[in-house]
């Protein structure tokens, strides 16, 4: 089947079952979600690149939540990258169609760049940045982005708590990972009446909207995202904790002793105990 067609199923199913908004669902029908996510990219959660790639549903939901005015239809950037060329411009240089849309937009956890993508094709890509912590995810989105017709998105390597200054304000900051509170530094980059959507919680997760204030406007149902990460935390960092690196080693590893790399032999506890 033609993967335009299979992405107007998978659209149709969601919004069987949620409430999207319409240009969101006109976007996730356009972007090529296979250039992103390989395998079985129309199912829910799946691999790629080393991390786990969010599902559609999810994607729809947090997306609408951020409430983006989309650019006009046919102004906005398509997936071959190409902006259209019959909107008239204002006295100020802005595009007439532009005016009432959405500004700049930060994504904290770029992973492989699809969200990133959707937003492209609601505002514009060079209105989009995106930042992850982990530099390997960073090289992936990028190129899966470039490959789908958004080279224009700015992704950088960044730890996502402390935002992407140089840009600021984002009128739109998106967190695709759960704090047990707003992060300041991404709560002091918002514009005045920015929105940030974050699941906030730890074991348990709600999706929440916050205003400019710091203040939680909104609640929009459970969610479960792995913890956003700080320096160090990343899956390409190396471990400075010495247990966590003998753990990781031991596991690669016949046997109870490693060959190289160890700053002590492993203690086999069980036999030290039988000893006594």
């Amino acid at each position: 089947m033609d993967p335009g067609d299979l992405r107007g199923e998978m659209v149709d199913g969601l919004e069987e079952r949620l409430s999207i908004d319409d240009a969101v669902a006109l976007a996730m029908r356009t972007v090529p979600r296979r250039t992103f996510v390989d395998d079985a990219p129309y199912d829910g959660r799946s691999e790629a690149d080393g991390t786990t790639v969010l599902a559609p549903e999810m994607v729809a939901r947090l997306l609408t939540a951020l409430d983006v005015n989309a650019r006009n239809a046919e102004a906005s950037v398509g997936a071959g990258g190409a902006a259209g060329t019959d909107r008239t411009e204002g006295a100020d240089g802005i595009a007439a169609d532009d005016a009432e849309s959405t500004g700049d937009v930060l994504v904290v956890g770029a992973g492989v760049g699809y969200t990133a993508a959707i937003l492209a094709e609601l505002v514009g890509e060079t209105r989009v940045h995106a930042v992850d912590i982990d530099r390997r995810l960073v090289y992936a989105a990028r190129s899966n982005l470039e490959s789908a017709g958004y080279g224009g998105v700015l992704v950088d390597a960044r730890d996502g708590a402390r935002g992407l200054p140089e840009y600021a304000p984002f009128d739109r900051i998106l967190v695709e990972a759960a704090a047990i509170e707003p992060p300041k530094r991404l709560v002091e980059q918002l514009a005045p009446g920015g929105r940030l959507v974050l699941p906030l919680g730890g074991p348990e997760q709600s999706l929440a909207v916050v205003d400019d204030d710091g203040e939680v406007v909104e609640r929009c149902g459970p969610v479960a995202f792995k913890p956003l990460l700080v320096d160090g935390e990343q899956g390409s960092a190396p471990a400075r904790n010495r247990t966590e690196r003998e753990d990781a080693q031991r596991a690669n590893e016949p046997g109870y002793f490693a060959k190289t790399g160890w700053e002590q032999e492993w203690i086999d506890w069980d036999e030290q105990m039988s000893r006594r």
